[in-house]
């Protein structure tokens, strides 16, 4: 073990403690979100409630969900180039998003009385969702790592983006294309130039996710603390979003309830690329770009630790074909197992990052 990358030896945490505390800190957090907004935690359009009936009901719905897609042998093929101590979560099912996104999704658009922006938002998220459910089931099909091309995917992410934001593009307000900066009272004109902005950030923040979900309660974890700060943001101008943030927000925590280490379900790409997408398609839509920005520091640098690794090994390609290596393995979290760190010591450093980053956008965020 590299003494010198290992996280300080007293930072002992066990699957279940780590998810009680996020759920628990969370679940407060959105107490006095509320309470400081002047809304009372048991009503529908606030933060509380929403979050903590999905978590419960996500929860409950794995307990039905999970010993079916045992049953329909949908097993996790794991990498053998990975790191070995994952060889043993071999045959743990997978594609757990498909029981508790379409969860939040429904109870944010019933609690949100069906509010348009909801259902563009719900729409998107559960596309996108579906895209990863088609590459979840070629990859289980073919028994492989590969599931459907990476042209096709993309090309399914940028179809499934480009109907979104023609439907902002006649829906939203003509002000939408300027981005707004939360430390002066300036907003930056885009134009047209705002359309593939917004088509890239749908995509990019989509795979992002998906990188992140790679050890057991990482991404679950991060993006429960991301929706829950983003809801909190854009509560005063966007109730409805607000609502959606919160259930998809306790949809992550109910979940982690099944996914914590040693998980016994993965989310999948039918979870993560679903994640991804409503992060950002919400951010779009009441144009928080800059906090999407801060909120997604985690997925940012695992998203450029995997494109770092990438062009080192193929600028340092000899005649032999063969590279060298910036990171042992890339995205980060693998790098920092192989370098000594335990699944538990990355998720619980990471979830406290994302805590971090979630205050910063909180702090400049104008309540």
């Amino acid at each position: 073990m590299d003494a010198k990358l290992s996280p300080n030896q007293g930072l002992n945490f066990s699957g279940i403690g780590l998810a009680s505390g996020l759920a628990a800190a969370l679940s407060v957090a959105a107490i006095i979100f509320d309470w400081m907004a002047n809304r009372l935690p048991w009503q529908v359009t606030s933060l509380s409630l929403p979050l903590v009936l999905c978590a419960v009901s996500s929860a409950a719905m794995g307990f039905v969900v999970i010993p079916l897609l045992q049953a329909l042998k949908t097993g996790q093929i794991i990498r053998e180039d990975g790191p070995q101590a994952h060889l043993k979560k071999a045959g743990t099912p997978t594609m757990g998003g498909i029981f508790f996104v379409p969860v939040a999704v429904i109870i944010a658009c019933v609690g949100s009385n069906f509010n348009k922006e909801v259902l563009a938002v719900s729409a998107l998220t559960l596309s996108y969702g579906f895209i990863g459910w088609i590459d979840d089931w070629q990859i289980l099909r073919r028994k492989s790592n590969k599931g459907i091309s990476p042209r096709m995917k993309l090309a399914l992410q940028i179809g499934f983006a480009a109907v979104f934001c023609l439907w902002l593009m006649f829906n939203q307000p003509s002000n939408l294309t300027s981005i707004a900066l939360p430390w002066v009272s300036f907003a930056l004109p885009l134009g047209f130039l705002f359309w593939p902005l917004a088509g890239f950030v749908l995509v990019a923040e989509s795979n992002a996710t998906n990188l992140t979900d790679g050890i057991d309660g990482l991404a679950a974890g991060t993006v429960a603390i991301a929706l829950l700060a983003l809801g909190a943001l854009i509560a005063p101008a966007s109730p409805g979003l607000m609502v959606f943030c919160a259930a998809l927000s306790g949809g992550c925590l109910g979940f982690l309830a099944h996914n914590r280490n040693p998980a016994r379900v993965f989310m999948g790409d039918t979870g993560s690329l679903a994640l991804g997408g409503a992060l950002a398609a919400v951010a779009l839509l009441t144009n928080s770009l800059v906090a999407l920005f801060i909120l997604s520091g985690i997925f940012f640098v695992e998203t450029l630790s995997v494109m770092a690794q990438v062009s080192y090994y193929k600028a340092t390609k000899g005649p032999d074909g063969k590279g060298k290596r910036l990171l042992r393995m890339a995205p980060l979290h693998h790098h920092l197992e192989l370098t000594g760190w335990s699944e538990l010591q990355v998720v619980g450093v990471f979830y406290i990052v994302a805590a971090f980053l979630a205050a910063i956008c909180l702090a400049i965020a104008p309540f």
